[in-house]
């Protein structure tokens, strides 16, 4: 007998050699039923596991992330079976689940189209219905070669012979399908009942433009035909949100193949949204005790070959100039570190000089590979609200406290704070060449940051590999609304580069030490918080951050002089984003089109308004709201620039209250 301490902590004592779906049997039918997958001591694992000592096991089903995963990648070895069974000449790459779905790589000479996707979905139904058993097998490296060889599938080959010599090889069978997969799988292609193929792409092999250019498909899975339902209308709400799509119709940003790629231009209303952003940010961090910094565009290659870039980060820059053949070789700045760490080197300081809070509106340039770029969430050049806090060990966790307070108040203010996780980066120990190399340096720095992250009650998720090369950092992430993460934020523990760059101040015993720096932004990259805006949002941003926030509609000319008045009445009082339509069109249409540019405040005069120094307003949440006075109306106005008001949040209020 083993015993199996279940999640909620209950033990069962059992058979050895019982399986996991066995387990699950014994607990409930219906568990077993829904059951994808199993968790064992922390590690995931096939409901086919048979179990022989004693353990922690969890029951994952569709509810659980991690068996959603093994749902999904079944359905990956469905849709890779029907394009085989369909398209024998395709070669298989690899097919792994994703966030809310999945896709398959395949190496085929035809581009696959909608009308494909209807003929393979209707193979994938087929093969639902067969309810084959999927069965796991493995062999040792050359027979697994052999067998890959003898399919005919050379990328298979390739993954196989990366794998470490020793290392479990292992297949997964469903009826005439075979493939290399670590798995875990379901026990039959029965389960997946519901699925769509939702578009096709290109994908280099192995990520790399070196290699052939692969046919992706991209797909979704689920139990149910209901719950496919719902997830293809909340994807045709995301399309309509994507920045990319939105932000072009609203004129907040273009680009221009002439200009280049990942190079957008902001508009005049994209423009004003992030200088709003920007004063909000050099203003609050100032408040803060941020002393401002202005530093250049570009460097000698000195300085990056002092700071560790040159080695670490190259590929990733604009190196203007060859180094074979240029007395000096100057680079586009990936980040402003090593230029204010020089600020810092201009004079001496002292440990009553610490903390320095360094904060500077920077503009960055980044070698992105051109499958990389989009819209205004990954692109070439941007500009960041960049600062490096230079205190003593005794400090740190103070100093990082006040970032974190910082970083939450600006989420806070633009109503995402709700909609933001925590991922504690670190180093890869077994890839060491993309880092510092001090072992020692790295464990000790990052149990200072985890004791901190604890301390501050941060609820984070470890991630390794994903550290700076010189240090750990914390990650704020936000989804976009296609379900993709991006990093908007980063905070970062430097243990490297002050001493690198010779940074020093004089302690209280008159000894030369050096300090430890923080890394940080408080809002991030500008383009990238202007497109998670727009989609959070739906391009309705609130009165304080719109680009416009009243739009002024004469009834005609003879009103002309009234609107320009309230206009100017407006900008006397601060309030420059307000706009008047002098055309002569129907003011029905002139109403329609104002809000359709998500305008929060429409004011409307004519006569009566005129006479009376009223308006008309109509905003965006409340639609007629009948005749103001001027002066209560921007009073009204300029309250809610002043406050930051935000809707959303008034409105999840209100909500709250009303329960």
């Amino acid at each position: 007998m083993i015993k199996i301490t279940l999640k909620d902590g209950s033990i069962r004592e059992v058979n050895k050699g019982i399986t996991v779906l066995g387990i699950a049997e014994e607990l409930s039918s219906g568990l077993a039923r829904a059951a994808c997958a199993g968790k064992v001591n922390g590690e995931m694992v096939d409901l086919r596991t048979v179990l022989n000592e004693d353990c922690e096991l969890e029951i994952l089903t569709f509810n659980d992330k991690e068996g959603r995963w093994a749902f999904r990648h079944t359905a990956a070895h469905i849709m890779a079976q029907a394009v085989k069974r369909l398209y024998p000449e395709v070669k298989l790459a690899i097919g792994p689940a994703i966030e809310d779905g999945f896709y398959y790589d395949f190496d085929s000479e035809k581009h696959f189209t909608e009308d494909d996707f209807a003929k393979i979905e209707a193979e994938m139904k087929k093969i639902v219905k067969e309810k084959l058993p999927i069965e796991r097998f493995e062999l040792p490296k050359d027979e697994a070669i052999k067998l890959m060889e003898v399919a005919g599938e050379p990328y298979k080959v390739e993954l196989i012979n990366d794998l470490a010599e020793g290392e479990v090889i292992s297949f997964y069978k469903q009826g005439d399908f075979v493939d290399l997969c670590a798995g875990p799988h379901l026990m039959t292609t029965k389960p997946v009942e519901a699925f769509k193929i939702l578009q096709s792409a290109g994908a280099y092999w192995k990520g790399s433009e070196k290699n052939k250019m692969l046919n992706r498909l991209y797909a979704t899975a689920f139990p149910k035909k209901a719950e496919l339902a719902a997830h293809l209308e909340a994807l045709e709400e995301a399309k309509k949100r994507d920045h990319n799509k939105l932000g072009r119709e609203l004129k907040l940003f273009t680009t221009d193949e002439k200009v280049g790629q990942g190079l957008p231009l902001l508009m005049p209303k994209g423009a004003r949204i992030v200088q709003t952003l920007q004063r909000f940010v050099e203003d609050e961090e100032e408040r803060r005790g941020y002393v401002l910094t202005k530093t250049p565009l570009m460097a000698k290659s000195d300085l990056y070959k002092m700071s560790g870039h040159w080695d670490h980060y190259k590929d990733g820059m604009f190196v203007l100039g060859d180094e074979e053949v240029d007395k000096e070789v100057f680079a586009l700045r990936p980040m402003t570190c090593p230029f204010q760490f020089t600020v810092y080197n201009a004079e001496q300081h002292s440990y009553r000089d610490l903390p320095i809070r360094y904060g500077e509106t920077s503009t960055l340039f980044r070698n992105e590979s051109s499958g990389e770029m989009h819209g205004l969430i990954r692109v070439r050049q941007f500009t960041i609200s960049e600062g490096h806090l230079v205190c003593t060990p005794a400090q740190l966790e103070d100093e990082f406290r006040g970032v974190i307070e910082l970083i939450n108040y600006m989420m806070t203010t633009l109503g995402i704070e709700s909609d933001i996780s925590y991922r504690f980066s670190k180093w890869d120990p077994e890839n060491t060449e993309k880092y510092i190399n001090d072992p020692e340096a790295w464990e000790r720095t990052e149990s200072l940051m985890r004791n901190i992250l604890d301390h501050l009650q941060i609820n984070y998720e470890e991630a390794v590999g994903e550290a700076a090369f010189y240090g750990p950092k914390l990650d704020i992430q936000f989804k976009n609304v296609h379900g993709k993460e991006d990093t908007i934020i980063t905070v970062q523990i430097d243990f490297a580069l002050g001493e690198r760059l010779g940074m020093t101040y004089i302690d209280e015993n008159g000894e030369k030490k050096h300090p430890l720096i923080i890394h940080r932004t408080s809002i991030g990259c500008y383009e990238r918080t202007l497109a998670m805006l727009i989609e959070k949002y739906n391009g309705c941003f609130p009165t304080w951050l719109a680009p416009v926030a009243v739009k002024v509609l004469p009834l005609s000319d003879k009103y002309a002089d009234y609107a320009a008045e309230i206009v100017r009445e407006f900008k006397n009082r601060g309030i420059m984003k307000v706009e008047a339509d002098y055309r002569t069109e129907k003011i029905g249409y002139k109403i329609r089109e104002a809000r359709m540019e998500r305008v929060p405040y429409i004011i409307v005069v004519g006569a009566d308004e005129m006479e009376n120094k009223t308006v008309s307003v109509r905003s965006r949440q409340k639609g007629d709201e009948g005749v103001q006075s001027l002066a209560d109306f921007i009073n009204r106005v300029d309250e809610e620039i002043k406050t930051k008001f935000n809707y959303l949040q008034h409105i999840e209020v209100e909500e709250q209250q009303s329960k």
